[in-house]
């Protein structure tokens, strides 16, 4: 009798299981990050596509005639501005009519993109004139403001569910005080007044802000230095005794390899597209505090 009531007990909970993942809607976004944020907030909800795969760098991608087929099925594309999206977003739109393009950026104020300092004792930071950073994922306290946008969305699209993503909302903004309480912790063991660190491509201008830190990048509007910036960046490092450069897996390393040889540093991967939001953050905290020591 016990054997059949567990037998029934399980088949029941698999067909909730099967009835839930078959009113699950889908949804698209622009990066790994974002994919992790929607999850977090909406749970078994929706399924989500993501544009940019792992080793594609936002700036240049392109959609695949997949990619375009799958996003005819979403009722929701999260973009977050990355710059393929000013070129792709209407014809997005133009693919799919029903769908609602949310902004998750929209209640973000932007900073300049970050632009190497041309004078070392300088140490105000310096940017890109008219070029917004997209990196807004990359700070705790705006991601939060994000994650509100992504559950408004979510509840417009499907208020008879609306106690789930308020709710799911909840957990994952706790979460993501405890990556900001993690990562200040973390920052503390830095040596006091040293805040400097160079990267090859300026994707953490936000984190920088967030935690009073300043990032150094190599890369100029995308392109490889020239001899005189090259010269600056070089100058900068040695006289900051700069000895760690950041690097990420969606650009080339070849200048960042040539400024390491010439300091005798090395080089250290920061992924800013990794997919494990939390995880990844307060790794990257990590190596940012031991190259600040």
């Amino acid at each position: 009798m016990q054997k059949k009531k567990t037998a029934l007990l399980v088949t029941l909970m698999l067909c909730f299981f099967s009835l839930s993942q078959a009113d699950a809607f889908q949804v698209t976004v622009s990066i790994l990050p974002l994919k992790y944020f929607v999850e977090k907030i909406a749970g078994e909800r929706v399924e989500v596509s993501v544009m940019v795969k792992p080793g594609a760098s936002p700036a240049t991608y392109e959609p695949t005639p997949r990619q375009m087929a799958r996003l005819s099925q979403s009722k929701i594309y999260f973009a977050v501005g990355v710059p393929f999206e000013n070129v792709w977003l209407e014809k997005f739109a133009a693919a799919r009519p029903s769908m609602h393009i949310v902004h998750t950026d929209e209640n973000i104020v932007k900073i300049p993109l970050a632009a190497h300092s041309h004078a070392a004792e300088d140490h105000s930071d310096e940017h890109h004139p008219g070029i917004q950073d997209p990196h807004i994922w990359l700070s705790p306290p705006l991601v939060r403001i994000l994650s509100e946008t992504i559950r408004d969305a979510l509840i417009s699209i499907d208020p008879a569910h609306a106690y789930q993503y308020r709710k799911n909302y909840l957990m994952w903004a706790r979460e993501i005080s405890t990556c900001d309480s993690r990562i200040i912790s973390l920052l503390q063991d830095r040596a006091p007044g040293n805040n400097m660190f160079m990267v090859y491509h300026p994707s953490w201008g936000y984190f920088a802000k967030a935690y009073g830190l300043r990032q150094i990048p190599i890369e100029m509007e995308g392109k490889e230095p020239g001899p005189r910036e090259f010269a600056e960046v070089l100058k900068l490092a040695k006289e900051k005794a700069i000895k760690v450069i950041f690097v990420q897996p969606q650009f080339s390393e070849r200048s960042a390899q040539t400024v390491a040889g010439e300091i005798s540093g090395t080089l250290v991967k920061a992924d800013p597209l990794a997919y494990r939001w939390s995880e990844n953050l307060v790794a990257v905290a990590g190596a940012f505090t031991s190259a600040l020591r």
